[in-house]
């Protein structure tokens, strides 16, 4: 039963998320599959045991005495000593001491969901930045085919201004493809290949040329400058998504390479909470902020505990004495067996232990303040940086938006110049870059606010916040 309580919990913690299904499944995994946090699951189980071992009175406790060579008595010859004795704590000892231990395992539960806060924002952390990566290596995929474009537009002005003759033959290629470069609605997701990206041979200039020809060469050389600039990029943040597959996978206790579904798309959003009544929230709800609280309510048990055991302890038994009779005067004189009733009581006379003890509790107690204060401290500090992300994020995303906007228009004028009159393919290949930057940038604050949310969520609010 414990452990579908458990089980219903994480499933119900995590049904509250808004984020994809794919994610949730993930999350799910990690829940169930995580070494770290199943030992935290079972500490916890292991500490709801300790309640009926502290609350059940001492064991009785039993001695036997046989007597080799019976000792004579009025009674006769006793053969044997025979004592049972049962130990009664204090009125109330038992109790508190099961109420402490009650506490102690609510502890632990509190040091288990902490533990799977931490554990769901590193998998939401670790899926992002995969999810980063890879929109990364699209995008400059994308901006690789453009490059490819530019390259052959620059080779037929190239051609072009080293024949006359052919030149109003290949104009109207090049304008085309322009213009179908020019009415891209921006820098779109389309899949590009590095292994696709072999450069054309460099041209031969016609002799007489070479002042008419010289600036388009420069463009050439400039843009598979630029070219192998990306295929090495690329090939860079191919290899960046190797350790984190692994790391993902790791957190869900997987094989290594196990592969990952295809990512769900992330789209801008929003804190739907004021953010003081974020901060509140995680004031409240925070695991390791009621663990001490519980802590402090363990610390009022054990001090009860300690003035309880300063209290004496009584006991109740019986003694029992088998009797043989034995002839005397011709006569046999006894043989009833006897059995005493008995009780006992021990005397706490040695105080300072008892006094020591509640000292401690006192100390202890105020530790746990100083340390429920530090945490207090730290969480607010990790809420101000997260919504300091949160919000630097969402102005950064309007910016680029716009800028990208800006950067299109620009991009197309500039195209609509080179088709034309052969210039400006050092501004076409500036603002290119700069409309990159602008759709990286982008998107790489799309993920800082995912970002954001998943830490303000692992802080402990409770609730989902977008």
């Amino acid at each position: 039963m414990r452990k579908i309580s458990i089980l219903f919990f994480l499933l119900t913690a995590i049904t509250t998320f808004s984020w994809g299904q794919n994610l949730d499944d993930y999350l799910i995994q990690a829940g169930e599959n995580n070494p770290e946090l199943q030992a935290y699951y079972h500490e916890y189980l292991a500490s709801l045991e300790k309640a009926p071992q502290v609350s059940s009175l001492p064991d009785p406790e039993l001695s036997m005495g046989i007597f080799f060579s019976p000792m004579e008595r009025w009674m006769g010859n006793q053969v044997a000593d025979i004592k049972l004795m049962q130990m009664f704590p204090w009125f109330g000892t038992l109790g508190v001491k099961k109420e402490e231990a009650n506490l102690m395992a609510h502890v632990r539960y509190q040091v288990f969901l902490d533990a799977k806060n931490k554990l769901f924002y590193q998998v939401k952390s670790t899926y992002y930045d995969l999810y980063q990566i890879q929109e990364e290596i699209q995008i400059n995929q994308e901006n690789l085919e453009y490059l490819k474009e530019y390259e052959r537009l620059a080779l037929v002005k190239f051609k072009s201004a080293s024949s006359p003759g052919t030149a109003s033959s290949q104009m109207p290629q090049a304008t085309m493809g322009s213009n179908r470069t020019s009415t891209a609605s921006g820098v779109d997701a389309m899949n590009g290949s590095p292994e696709n990206s072999s450069p054309n041979p460099t041209p031969q200039m016609p002799a007489g040329s070479a002042m008419a020809s010289g600036t388009g060469m420069s463009d050439i050389l400039r843009i598979r400058m630029q070219v192998r600039e990306l295929e090495n990029t690329i090939a860079n943040q191919s290899d960046q998504l190797i350790p984190l597959r692994i790391k993902f996978n790791q957190l869900l206790n997987r094989e290594i390479n196990t592969p990952i579904s295809e990512l769900d798309t992330l789209v801008p959003t929003q804190l739907i909470m004021d953010k003081m009544a974020v901060l509140d929230s995680i004031s409240s709800q925070n695991p390791l902020l009621a663990m001490y609280d519980t802590e402090m309510e363990v610390l009022d048990q054990q001090e009860q505990m300690a003035r309880l055991d300063g209290r004496p302890m009584f006991g109740a038994g019986v003694n029992y004495m088998p009797f043989q009779a034995r002839p005397e005067s011709g006569m046999m004189m006894g043989g009833k067996d006897m059995v005493m009733p008995m009780v006992s009581l021990t005397l706490p006379i040695y105080r300072k232990k008892t006094n020591s003890r509640i000292k401690e509790t006192e100390y202890l107690r105020e530790a746990t303040l100083l340390k429920k204060e530090k945490k207090e401290n730290m969480l607010a500090m990790q809420w101000a940086n997260a919504i300091l992300d949160l919000e630097n994020a969402n102005r950064n995303i309007a910016l680029y938006h716009e800028q990208s906007q800006l950067a299109e228009q620009t991009l197309r004028l500039l195209l609509t110049s080179f088709s034309t009159n052969g210039q400006e393919m050092e501004e076409v290949l500036r603002v290119n870059q700069q409309l990159l930057n602008y759709k990286l940038q982008s998107m790489i604050s799309i993920v800082q606010q995912h970002k954001s949310l998943a830490m303000l969520e692992s802080l402990g609010t409770g609730t989902p916040l977008n």
